[in-house]
């Protein structure tokens, strides 16, 4: 996963110029006057083979009301703090302003990574800014040209250190997915340890609960709740033991439809909750109780699914239900009927507010880990697969008929298995769900994602495709007739 750049200044410094260099396209847009950028604007930067995504943010003004300024200032420091680096531009011609020495101990504290950028700095008239830059304390200042591309090289060697610090600590944070088996490798799933917790990530609608949940997990209010919507804005991990068992748990931010999605704060929490999806092992949905499986949800549990990762379905505010039978029954129903695709996931209902069905979450996590670290040997698949072959065989389109001839695991967290056949690209979709569910139901793999691969072995055959071209029936006269001339002349 790539790191995140924040670039910030004051107004009309090239922020937006150089954002476009980064991203290679003229998505923001650029004018001599002051203040045309006012929201977040977000891209995939590159310079070399460095990859990363870069903000472009509102010029920092000194306003602290509720203003337009005041506004734009506090959501360009929104930035600046989710940002795993930020780039501070000042305008290298008009020198360093008060305001730069107030913006610069603001970055100080918001940001750990911050790096100082002299813009408009070809020419000589810049060396005496580039000079007085230095007492912003800020480090070494970087001398660029956003609109000509002058100083990238520089940039990129004082960004590729933060790059391979963050790649270094993504690949300790994330987890272990699409996992290679062999024949020797043991059955029994991965236990979670201390350095290798098992990492679960809580996602849903704003106002779920989940907040209120996490808390009542670790036992502590260690995360802010409230009756107001939309509190968490960071994806928050959480390190505890719950049973015994060493877990990460993030709080996510209450995700809506993007339609609904009107500021640009709101966007980056949701892109970093769909970030924490990705981190996630076991992915919680969390539902309310009095308004279940709307198409938000549902887009929720599809995402965890299409990611590989296992999912729990948890219905919060139980403790608000009358006719809890009925109910049950109800988002059961429901439940089968809208996400099909998840048949056999753990549902539970909870009451993150009193605590109840607590043991059975974690149960059921605890479940849905162990079907997603789920190994099956070769020989009970093969023997699986020849009844499922006699009980229902597969078609045969075009009058060709399709041969499953061996069947194996290749991959756990979550589980793919890839079949040898003949005309895998005839196969039909509905035939490969018929298999699908032939696994969920005879080896108990409820709810987990499986991946089916179908793979053809006639490359391995010398003779495909191998034309052999049929003699005519005047062909064998004309050879016959051409022989016996030859002997006569011999004669």
């Amino acid at each position: 996963m790539s790191f995140t750049l924040a670039i910030v200044g004051r107004p009309n410094v090239g922020k937006s110029t150089l954002f476009n260099r980064l991203v290679g396209k003229k998505l923001a847009l650029v004018d001599d006057q002051p203040g045309v950028t006012r929201d977040l604007r977000e891209g995939e930067g590159r310079i070399a083979d460095l990859r990363f995504t870069v903000i472009d943010s509102a010029g920092l003004e000194e306003a602290t009301d509720d203003s337009l300024q005041g506004r734009m200032r506090r959501l360009t420091e929104r930035a600046v703090e989710m940002a795993d680096v930020c780039l501070f531009m000042i305008d290298a011609r008009a020198g360093v302003l008060p305001a730069d020495q107030v913006f610069a101990d603001i970055l100080r504290k918001k940001n750990a990574n911050v790096i100082l950028a002299a813009n408009k700095g070809e020419g000589r008239a810049a060396d005496a800014t580039i000079l007085e830059a230095y007492a912003l304390g800020l480090g070494e200042p970087i001398r660029i040209s956003a609109e000509h591309g002058e100083g990238m090289g520089e940039l990129m060697d004082v960004l590729r250190p933060i790059a391979n610090t963050h790649a270094e600590k993504a690949a300790l944070d994330a987890p272990e997915v699409d996992v290679d088996v062999g024949e020797d490798d043991e059955d029994a799933p991965r236990i979670p340890t201390k350095a290798k917790p098992l990492q679960i990530a809580v996602v849903g609608r704003p106002n779920a609960g989940k907040s209120t949940l996490i808390n009542k997990i670790i036992g502590e209010e260690r995360l802010l709740t409230g009756p107001e919507a939309g509190i968490t804005r960071d994806a928050i991990s959480v390190q505890q033991d719950w049973d015994g068992v060493p877990m990460r748990i993030f709080d996510t931010a209450g995700m809506r439809k993007k339609a609904k999605i009107q500021e640009k704060l709101e966007k980056l929490s949701v892109s970093d909750g769909l970030r924490a999806v990705k981190f996630a092992e076991v992915v919680v949905v969390l539902l309310d109780v009095e308004i279940p499986f709307e198409q938000q949800d549902l887009r929720i549990a599809d995402l965890a699914e299409r990611e590989g990762r296992a999912v729990v379905i948890a219905v919060n505010k139980w403790d608000t239900e009358d006719d809890k039978q009925d109910k049950l029954k109800e988002l059961r129903q429901s439940f089968e009927r809208l996400l099909p695709q998840l048949r056999g996931a753990p549902l539970v209902t909870v009451s993150a507010k009193t605590g109840k069905g607590l043991d059975r979450l974690q149960q059921a996590i605890m479940r849905a880990h162990d079907v997603w670290n789920r190994r099956i040997s070769t020989a009970n698949l093969n023997r699986w697969l020849v009844g499922m072959l006699e009980q229902h065989p597969p078609p045969a389109p075009g009058g060709k008929r399709i041969k499953l001839r061996y069947m194996t695991q290749v991959k756990t967290r979550p589980p793919a298995f890839v079949v040898m056949t003949s005309h895998p690209d005839m196969m039909p979709e509905s035939y490969k769900r018929y298999l699908v569910n032939g696994l969920r139901v005879d080896f108990d793999m409820p709810g987990t994602p499986i991946r089916l691969f179908l793979r053809d072995q006639g490359d391995k055959n010398p003779y495909k495709d191998k034309k052999s071209s049929q003699p005519s029936r005047l062909s064998k006269h004309i050879k016959k007739g051409a022989v016996e001339r030859l002997s006569l002349i011999h004669i």
